[in-house]
């Protein structure tokens, strides 16, 4: 249903009105109704022109990474509460509303390492990886325009595409990220995660030593099942909405307030779509590699050489270890379970799977868990993105770093 509502919505964006960005007001092209191959031809010869009229990809690539790093700095206390409420492995979960699970997390632990807590690793992900994404996003869009591709498809396969390039930049760091961020303050007192890192580095390395480098990049597929119909939707509803607003007002510019609505609309629109998809890959990423309960000494909690609170780690030793092989309980450390919980265990292998279960045992609500937090965030991430991207973009043009000729 949801699908189809999309596809139509596509459908009615190519067929309407065209509006380009090289500033000229095409209008409506003529006998699209009555002549598909008039309108293909004609669509092709206006992407052409476009094409000399579009900016260097390092210029592209650049301002994509300053637009997007910008926008996940922003947001990211919102991501935080996002992953709290996604990941929280205790039924019924602590986090529950917006504004509470945000009030709480400032309130107990501060907002260098609550609301914050793994800023670092997502700033290093975010600025590599939209990077790669806008540079292999122009090239590929501009590939299929010109091979006759309707502008719609080239958009969505466009975001796909790029998406899957850039996914294996930025999965080590989203491992760290959520990981971080559920765990929140070192010697988190308020909420029991089962992590205990003193920060980036310290996690990074006890996550190799007894997980494996194999351990950053859990959930790398449940990632790509949520990220490329991410970025194939909300750039194909941001070029779409892009091209009405220059219909609508008929002009190549379209003020500030259009741009961050578009930008928005299009980042909400796509994160709510892929919400259940955002809530498996966050449960997949905040689990660990059962084979490394087995391996790890039973005190052990990470470099620090202190235990966890006697509840968590008497709970450890009493599960048996026939329950750690069967099954993989959300939110562990390398030594430490959480105490018995009621929600979902997963099974990392198959994303379809996680739904079912998930489905069945939490209902729509389990698929939706922190919805709004992450509609809020992909909508004001995406807007801030989309709006200093094409500021970059005007700068970059009237203060080139390289030439034309070296582009």
């Amino acid at each position: 249903m949801v699908l189809g509502e999309v596809a139509r919505y596509f459908a009615s964006a190519d067929s309407g009105t065209a509006y380009y960005q090289n500033g000229s007001t095409q209008g409506k092209r003529h006998g699209q109704s009555d002549n598909s191959e008039g309108w293909s031809q004609e669509a092709m010869a206006q992407e052409a022109d476009l094409e000399l009229a579009r900016p260097s990809y390092f210029h592209v690539a650049l301002a994509g990474g300053l637009g997007g790093t910008t926008g996940d700095m922003m947001m990211h206390s919102l991501d935080t509460v996002k992953t709290r409420q996604q990941g929280d492995p205790h039924m019924p979960p602590k986090y529950t509303s917006l504004g509470s699970s945000y009030y709480t997390i400032w309130r107990q632990e501060g907002i260098r390492r609550g609301l914050y807590g793994g800023v670092l690793p997502a700033f290093l992900g975010s600025f590599s990886g939209t990077v790669i994404f806008f540079g292999t996003y122009e090239w590929s869009k501009r590939m299929l325009l010109d091979a006759g591709v309707a502008p719609s498809i080239a958009y969505f396969s466009g975001g796909f595409f790029a998406d899957l390039v850039a996914a294996p930049v930025y999965v080590p760091s989203e491992v760290l990220k959520t990981r971080l961020q559920l765990q929140g303050r070192y010697n988190n007192p308020h909420f029991q995660s089962g992590y205990n890192y003193r920060g980036t580095l310290d996690a990074t390395r006890t996550i190799i030593r007894t997980e494996g480098i194999g351990a950053l990049f859990y959930g790398l597929k449940a990632t790509l099942y949520r990220d490329l119909p991410y970025s194939a939707l909300q750039f194909a509803f941001w070029e779409q909405e892009q091209n009405a607003a220059r219909a609508w007002l008929g002009k190549k510019d379209i003020g500030l307030p259009l741009e961050i609505l578009t930008g928005a609309t299009a980042g909400s629109m796509a994160g709510i779509i892929t919400c259940p998809l955002d809530v498996v890959k966050t449960r997949i990423q905040t689990q660990i590699n059962p084979s490394a309960l087995s391996h790890a000494p039973a005190s052990h909690t990470g470099t620090t050489g202190k235990s966890t609170s006697p509840a968590r780690h008497s709970t450890h030793q009493s599960a048996g270890s026939k329950t750690h092989q069967s099954n993989r309980p959300i939110s562990t450390s390398p030594a430490t379970s959480l105490k018995p919980h009621t929600a979902a265990t997963l099974d990392t292998s198959s994303v379809l799977k996680g739904l079912r279960l998930i489905y069945r045992t939490e209902g729509l609500r389990g698929w939706f868990r922190g919805v709004g937090p992450r509609a809020v965030w992909t909508g004001i991430q995406s807007g801030t993105m989309f709006v200093l991207y094409a500021s970059f973009l005007r700068w970059f043009e009237k203060h080139p770093l390289i030439s034309d000729v070296d582009a």
